[in-house]
Order: structure tokens, then sequence, then C-alpha cells
């Protein structure tokens, strides 16, 4: 039986994910991932145990949620495009934690239920490229929503870089590695879209991008974070002066 696009936010609000459920699925995936595979996952330690937290990682596959989840010892919630949310797979996504986002417009729905996630002090992954990037060598274009979210309500935001869950064209062995940064505290900035960017720009992106390519082992990569960083503290020293 369908629901309706608020119908599912109403339940992502009021329940959340199914605790039982959610648990049943990781004892059965983490052996699967680890096995199949070779699931790695480093800094998990990152992730406070208590309070709100936005996870930001770079996207390449519908899984990544999966490989994330399965690392995590907190339960996740995150956000999907409102085409998967159909039927019984709807109801069992949002039973997972997940809940949809309309693509291509402004969804104020979504980013509610996305704040009271976070107002209730759970645990949030939210892509800041905002779409899959399948070529496993680039990352995308990302936008300033988690951080502004996470500036929001107080939430630590922890850079995350994920790799080996792109799509291959012949099905050769592969390597998922997650990598956990540091935690970010907002306290000190406010909810503007200058300091989202900032923060973006000057922490979280540079951070992704140079995990990512430590991972990935690409000089070029590496040269991309570096530059990315050095135009954030150019921003932030900016800042500072006006």
């Amino acid at each position: 039986m369908d629901f309706t696009h608020e119908e599912a936010h109403e339940l992502a609000r009021e329940k959340g994910s199914n605790p039982v459920l959610y648990f049943i699925l990781r004892v059965i995936l983490v052996p699967v991932m680890k096995v199949f595979f070779g699931l790695q996952a480093k800094g998990v330690e990152n992730i406070p145990k208590t309070g709100p937290v936005v996870i930001a990682p770079n996207h390449k596959s519908f899984w990544d949620a999966f490989f994330l989840a399965a690392v995590v010892k907190r339960r996740m919630h995150f956000m999907g495009k409102a085409e998967l949310f159909q039927g019984w797979r709807g109801r069992l996504f949002v039973s997972l934690g997940a809940f949809p986002v309309l693509r291509g417009e402004s969804d104020d729905l979504a980013i509610g239920t996305a704040r009271a996630v976070l107002e209730r002090g759970d645990v949030l992954a939210l892509f800041p490229e905002g779409t899959r990037v399948s070529d496993p060598d680039k990352l995308g274009d990302p936008k300033r929503g988690a951080t502004r979210l996470a500036i929001e309500t107080g939430a630590v935001i922890i850079p995350t870089a994920m790799s080996g869950t792109e799509k291959r064209k012949w099905p050769l062995p592969r390597k998922v590695r997650i990598v956990f940064g540091e935690p970010v505290p907002v306290t000190d900035l406010q909810a503007t879209p200058e300091h989202a960017g900032m923060l973006l720009d000057q922490t979280v992106w540079p951070t992704i991008s140079e995990e990512y390519a430590k991972l990935r082992n690409t000089p070029g990569l590496i040269a991309g974070g570096l530059a990315a960083a050095g135009i954030g503290y150019a921003l932030y020293r900016r800042s500072k002066k006006n």
C-alpha cells in the first residue's frame, strides 16, 4: 500500500527507524559486506556516542547509506529520492530511518524532517554533492545544505570519504573503504549562507577531498583538495577582516 509524501515524513518524524528491524538488518548485512566487499572503516571512534551528528560523505552509489549503516554503531537516518518510496519498499526504507526528498525543487518537508531528526539528538547522513557521482576519479560540486543544517541544530559534522561503492563495467573484486574525519564543531558559527559556505569550503569539503584522494591514491585529487583548503582559508581571512 502506497503512502503520500506527507505521510512518509510524518512517520519519519514521529517514529523514526524501527530499532528491532534496524538491528536485524545490520546482523545480516555486516558479515556479508565484510566478506564480499572487504568493508573497512577508519575513524568510527570520531562519531560522538550521543547528541546530534551530521555525517557528510561523498556519494557514489545507492548502496552508500547501507555501507555507512553497517559501520556506524548508532542508528542512522538519511534522505532518499522520493521515487524510491513506493509501496512496501517505501515503508521498509522509512522503518530503516530513511525519508523522501523531492529532486529538482525545494522540499521544505524534507528539510523539516532532517531538522527534526537532529533536534531530537539523532544521527543524519547528508551527501553534500546532493546526487551520485559515478566516476570513481571525480567528486561532484558540494552544496551547503549539510553544513547549514548542522549549524542550525548545533550538530557536530563528520566529514566522511567513501571509496569502492561506485559501479563498474566488469564484476571485478573491489574493496569498500570508509574514513570518518575528526568531528567539526559549529558552536561559533551563525546559521547564515556565508558561514555555512565557509564551513563547507574551509573544512568539510577539503577534508573529504583529501581523504578520498588518499583512498584512491590519486595525486590530482590531493592537489585539488589542498587547493580547496587554500581557497577556504582565504575566504575565512576575508570574513574576519570584514
